[in-house]
Order: structure tokens, then sequence, then C-alpha cells
């Protein structure tokens, strides 16, 4: 990822809690008017923008008077069902008052995990921009049953940032960063800080086979999987480098790569553990 001001094309994820006011179960106007203003500002930048925007089971439940607490899957279809015209017009209404093109795409998990599916969504992704639309994209909860869910749309926004190969994502929300649990239901969730790179000396193995830019996971010496990342390079250049300073790649392998077997850029820690570990292959999650 690059930073924002040099981004191409850049994913937007807006959360419920920012966009849907608690009190009212309404959009928060105010807001929504804050964040178009950004997104235009972007545009007029030359930059490509795609939304991923939480909000409709929010906006929905209240209209049907359901109660507050854990919905049933069938609930919170019907209050998606109801919610996304409502949000869908909200963006409609601000963007194309600025003659912005706005065009909703509701994806499942399947939709970025099945090839043609997977393809067809970033062709349509690809089309959009190209003819200069603003594509607001939120997970199809109507349709999606508990095995096909994304969950959350974090991993849905990660999952079209990749889809579509933006340069830069960006999480609006109000949750501080990566917890080791959720924080409105754990009390005792951790925040995990993602400050430092694997460089090639906290390398102590490596397992399988992987090329440069795959997904990989990082095992601390007990087997525990404490980080994924985006591996700098081949699985036998790794095993070449590991242990070994970053000051000595060029000599190992007769080229100068990069300083750090994976960026922090390019790291998600998944619990907080003591240094060392071995990079092992992990399952890409789109094709």
């Amino acid at each position: 990822m690059v930073p924002l001001t040099q981004a191409r094309r850049i994913v937007v994820k807006v959360g419920s809690a920012l966009l849907v006011d608690a009190e009212s179960a309404r959009i928060n106007r105010a807001w929504l008017e804050t964040l178009v203003e950004d997104l235009l500002r972007l545009r007029g930048r030359g930059q490509r923008v795609i939304l991923v925007s939480s909000g409709a089971i929010a906006l929905g439940r209240r209209r049907l008077g359901l109660k507050h607490g854990t919905l049933r899957l069938e609930e919170s279809q019907a209050a998606a069902a109801v919610g996304q015209i409502r949000l869908a017009h909200a963006y409609k209404e601000l963007l194309e008052s600025n003659d912005v093109t706005v065009a909703q795409v509701l994806l499942t998990l399947e939709d970025s995990e099945r090839r043609r599916r997977y393809l067809n969504a970033r062709a349509t992704l690809e089309s959009l921009l190209e003819l200069g639309a603003l594509p607001v994209i939120n997970e199809n909860d109507t349709v999606a049953t508990a095995e096909i869910r994304y969950g959350d749309n974090d991993r849905l926004a990660a999952r079209v940032a990749q889809m579509t190969g933006a340069d830069c994502l960006v999480l609006l929300s109000d949750v501080a960063g990566l917890y080791s649990a959720d924080p409105n239901r754990d009390p005792s969730a951790r925040l995990v800080h993602e400050g430092r790179s694997l460089l090639p000396a906290g390398v102590t193995g490596t397992r399988g086979r992987f090329d440069r830019g795959d997904t990989v996971s990082v095992l601390a010496a007990d087997g525990v999987e404490i980080a994924r990342g985006i591996i700098a390079y081949s699985d036998g250049d790794a095993a070449r480098i590991m242990g070994r300073k970053s000051s000595e790649i060029a000599e190992l392998l007769g080229f100068r790569g990069r300083d750090e077997m994976i960026h922090r850029d390019d790291l998600v820690l998944l619990r907080p553990h003591g240094t060392g570990g071995a990079a092992v292959p992990a399952p890409q999650p789109a094709p």
C-alpha cells in the first residue's frame, strides 16, 4: 500500500457506528456530507475511489420494529433489505448532486472465492471505474447465509482492495485498531500494535512452496500462527537469506531485494508473541 496522496486507486470502508446515529437509527447526515466532500476531493485529484459501506441492517432494523440485541439470520436479512434501499438513496442523493454517478454493488463471500464470480465482479468494478462511476459496495446480506458471509465489512473491504488492485485501503471506524477480540463484547480485549517488519535475521525456517508476493503465515517457535503477510521473496531465496543480516542479501542472492522479508505495511499480527518464527504458505483468499 502507498500513502493516500500518492494512491491512484483507493478503497474506503465506512462503519455503521459512524454512518448511523445510535439514538435515532437514522443516517448521520452531517457526517455523511463530510465524507462525501472528502470523496469528491479525492476524485478531484484524479484518484479513483471505491466505497464499502456498512449500515443497511442498522438502518432497517428499527424500521421493522426489531429489538436491540443479536438478530436471527432471517431478521438480519430482512433488516438489510429495508435498510439497503435507504442507504443507496442517501449516497445517490449526495453524490449525484455533485455530478458523480453512483453504482450499487452487492457481494457475498462466494463472489470473491469462486473464480468465475470473482472475475465477473472484478470486470464490473473495472468498467464502472473506467466510466467514471463511484461504486458503493455492501455485503449482500439479503441472500448470504451464515456459511457464505464475510462477517464484517472490514474483511469485505480488504477483498475488494485485493480484487481491484487498490493502492490504498482506508478503514473508517470508531474502533482504535486491531484487537485480540471484539472490544464491544470482551472487556479483556487488547489492542494489537502493527509496528515492526519481519527481517531475514528474525526467520528461523521455512516450509512449503511460495513465490514473491504470496500471502504466507508467520509461525512462532511453538508452531502457533502469530501473523500473516505478503512475502517479498520466494521460498528458495527466503531459505538462503533467513537468519542473515539485510546487508548480506545482495551477496547471498546476487541481487539486492527488499531489506524486509515481510514489510510491516504488508503484515497483520494475529496475536502478540515474542520474536522469531518461520514463514510458511497460507491459502490465497482469492483466485
